[in-house]
């Protein structure tokens, strides 16, 4: 017999007062309005297009102006859109648009990440098998937090009973320390249409059913997740947790498309979402489908849909895409993220209206299938009538070798792309081989591999006489990527060599050249604005500049941010 026993928390008027008050990314927004993130604000201006629309911006409160990424066009909606990025959390800023007939200015302040707390419950001490289901809602003004008690642990334990640990069905909800276990479908679950919840700093470990392909009869289990939410949620921040080993396991693509666990699936969402420096991991034989992912794909919405950043994850052992962000893609970033032992690094397919940005991303190793080591694609494309058409920008990534991705995009069409100052480290094919317009810009890239497809790349950096394995980083105990000044390369032909009395003509001997991956890209405003040499670095790491951090550690000190499952 299944235990239905719940720990309720209810308040229907603070939850009807929320609802009403609450309004979802650009809805009632008029021509010109920004919608901020913590640290990225997308821009949205309604009006006849008239040339390029340049973007500048600065804080309200300086004086200094910055150059911003000029925003791209959508004829189908009539207005012009784009992204500011590296923005600072709770700053007001002023924004000047100009597309050469029109000018106009706005204000916008960025999302504080110090959230007010209205009410707070403390869940019971030790361990429970009763789930948690909150259905008090807070108010911007005051959250209601539920968390553990001071100076100890609270474990949810399901023993497979119950379906999840915790069901948020309420707004304005923190969700704060908790460690769930056993859960038999999701770990926490966001009720259909929520809003304005936080997820940090749970350990969330061993949900779900069993998985498996679908091919064999697996109906159970796929899309099973450490933290689930359903249909039209919005402003969700899932920031410093960790989603580690689920009960069951995805196949991996020899028995069919992966389907099974997955540590954050997000469907049909409102957008204004915030996935950031969270642990994603697992065993190779617990492995997920998608680590971040969601439905639908081929759609006008998608999972995270719109004005949402994935920033500063770990992720590992994924049998089909770390991060799926597939759908409208309109301002959504995927920026700083470490990815292992994934078959796709990012899958984009489609993106129905842009722009969508992948930016300063480390892919590591890739693979197919327990027996198959060929990697897949770092980015998935494609699209199908009526959802295609939005531009995506890919700058700054790094595609690590050996045992990596196979090839850079996937062999789907791919148009209206652009690729700026990446390391591309693969062995097969740059971009796809099939041609559809607005055609792709592929160019300053690092591309190691024969086939560029239809990329161009009239200044891409090529040094094919360096050694397929040569090490081209610093090197490092971290997980820091920085281009090391000298590499090793082939001198073709036969050359003469002095030791000192002796000379000897030497075949094809090994010779150290300067990396032209150190000032080899090209500025592109608001992305690379810290570069310090001649020009910035291409990859993910500015030679001179602090390195990117990864997961629910980053960027905090030894002594700040331990979770309570982790001291007691």
């Amino acid at each position: 017999m299944k235990n239905f026993r719940h720990f309720v928390i209810f308040s229907i008027v603070m939850f009807i007062s929320c609802f009403v008050n609450g309004q979802p990314p650009g809805e009632n927004a008029g021509d010109l309005y920004a919608v901020p993130t913590y640290e990225c604000a997308g821009i949205y201006w309604k009006t006849r297009e008239n040339g390029v629309c340049s973007i500048n911006f600065k804080e309200s409160a300086g004086d200094i102006w910055q150059k911003g990424l000029d925003l791209i066009y959508d004829v189908r909606h009539g207005e012009y859109r784009g992204s500011i990025v590296d923005l600072k959390a709770g700053t007001e800023y002023e924004v000047s648009l100009d597309n050469g007939n029109e000018k106009t200015t706005l204000k916008f302040k960025t999302r504080s990440d110090n959230f007010p707390i209205g009410k707070t419950t403390v869940l019971p001490v030790g361990e429970s098998d009763a789930p948690v289901v909150i259905t008090e809602s807070g108010t911007a003004g005051g959250y209601h937090l539920v968390t553990i008690p001071k100076g100890s642990r609270s474990v949810l334990n399901m023993k497979n009973i119950n379906e999840q640990a915790i069901e948020i069905d309420a707004d304005y909800v923190i969700v704060r320390g908790v460690e769930i276990r056993n859960p038999v479908r999701h770990g926490i679950l966001v009720r259909r249409g929520r809003h304005d919840i936080v997820v940090e700093q749970c350990y969330i470990t061993f949900w779900g059913r069993i998985g498996g392909p679908i091919t064999y009869g697996n109906f159970e289990g796929n899309m099973d997740s450490g933290i689930y939410a359903e249909n039209g949620t919005w402003n969700l921040t899932i920031q410093r947790n960790l989603i580690e080993d689920p009960r069951g396991a995805s196949n991996d693509w020899e028995t069919g498309h992966p389907a099974g666990p997955q540590g954050i699936s997000v469907i049909q969402s409102l957008g204004g979402n915030v996935i950031r420096y969270n642990d994603i991991v697992t065993t190779e034989d617990h492995g997920f489908n998608d680590a971040i992912g969601g439905s639908s794909n081929y759609s006008d919405v998608g999972n995270v849909n719109r004005d949402t950043d994935i920033y500063g994850n770990i992720i590992r052992s994924v049998w089909d895409d770390a991060i799926e962000t597939e759908g409208a893609n309109m301002n959504v970033r995927v920026f700083g993220n470490y990815v292992h032992l994934a078959y796709h690094g990012v899958a984009t397919a489609a993106t129905t209206r842009g722009p969508l940005y992948i930016y300063r991303n480390v892919m590591g190793e890739s693979r197919t299938g327990h027996r198959n080591p060929a990697g897949g694609a770092f980015i998935k494309t494609g699209e199908r009538e009526p959802f295609n058409g939005g531009r995506k920008y890919v700058f700054h990534n790094t595609v690590l070798q050996p045992d990596g991705i196979f090839s850079i995009f996937s062999s789907h069409v791919n148009p209206n792309c652009i690729t700026r100052n990446n390391i591309f480290d693969s062995p097969g094919r740059l971009a796809t081989t099939r041609e559809k317009e607005p055609a792709s810009d592929y160019d300053y890239d690092y591309f190691s591999g024969m086939d560029r497809g239809t990329a161009r790349e009239p200044n891409g950096i090529r040094f094919g006489t360096t050694p397929s394995g040569t090490r081209l980083y610093v090197s490092s105990y971290n997980l820091e990527f920085y281009p090391r000044l000298w590499i090793n390369s082939i001198r073709w032909g036969r050359v003469t060599y002095e030791f000192g009395e002796r000379t000897r003509d030497i075949t094809d001997p090994v010779q150290q050249i300067r990396n032209p991956l150190i000032d080899g890209g090209i500025p592109v405003p608001n992305f690379n604005d810290d570069y310090q040499g001649d020009a910035p670095d291409i990859g993910a790491f500015e030679t001179g500049n602090p390195p990117l951090e990864f997961g629910r550690r980053a960027y905090i000190n030894f002594d700040e941010g331990w979770a309570p499952w982790e001291k007691y």
